[in-house]
């Protein structure tokens, strides 16, 4: 398999730009802007199963990561034990650690390369740099961020409320065995 890099189509810079306006990333940019906001991004490789993000991390936490190539699994720590789940499979298209640059405050997911990986990082030292720059795509830039932190957290909120009711139903069920149940005897039954 050839790399997108390796394509004598297509310039990595356009594969950045094509990618950070689909559906997964930031749709609501215009090709224009994502030229524009691209050339504020460095490149980056990653190997496979190298951890990228640690989920609590609070040091190097200022950047986002638009996945050009590749696959990357994100995990959340399951509460009360020293396990984690994968949460999802991230691929070319998507971001990871946008509230990260927005906000700076711990992450809230681990993610570790599944594969090699081709990205495009920008840091907040780079989003402060094109705010100053071009304050309008700055502004269209952090309104498209804050747009897809809504629609993951409605996607979250969706899975919550799922959770719920199949809480709720094994809840039942179980109230419904409990109630079925048939006492053991005791001791001084039988006396």
């Amino acid at each position: 398999m050839h790399s997108i890099f390796e394509s004598p189509d297509l310039a990595p810079e356009e594969v950045a730009a094509r990618l950070l306006v689909t559906p997964s990333a930031l749709a609501d940019l215009t090709l224009a802007d994502a030229f524009k906001i691209v050339s504020y991004m460095r490149p980056k490789r990653i190997k496979a199963g190298t951890v990228i993000i640690h989920e609590g991390e609070v040091k190097q936490n200022d950047y986002m990561l638009l996945v050009l190539e590749g696959d990357i699994a994100i995990e959340n720590e399951l509460p009360g034990e020293h396990d984690s789940m994968v949460v999802t499979i991230m691929g070319p298209g998507h971001l990871i650690g946008e509230m990260g640059v927005i906000d700076g405050a711990p992450r809230s997911a681990t993610c570790t390369a599944s594969t090699d990986i081709a990205a495009a990082v920008l840091s907040r030292t780079a989003l402060m740099r094109l705010l100053k720059d071009d304050p309008r795509l700055g502004n269209r830039l952090l309104l498209a961020i804050s747009k897809r932190m809504a629609d993951r957290l409605r996607e979250t909120t969706r899975k919550l409320k799922t959770f719920a009711q199949m809480n709720k139903a094994l809840h039942q069920e179980l109230q419904v065995v409990m109630n079925n149940r048939v006492p053991m005897p005791t001791a001084r039954a039988k006396a």
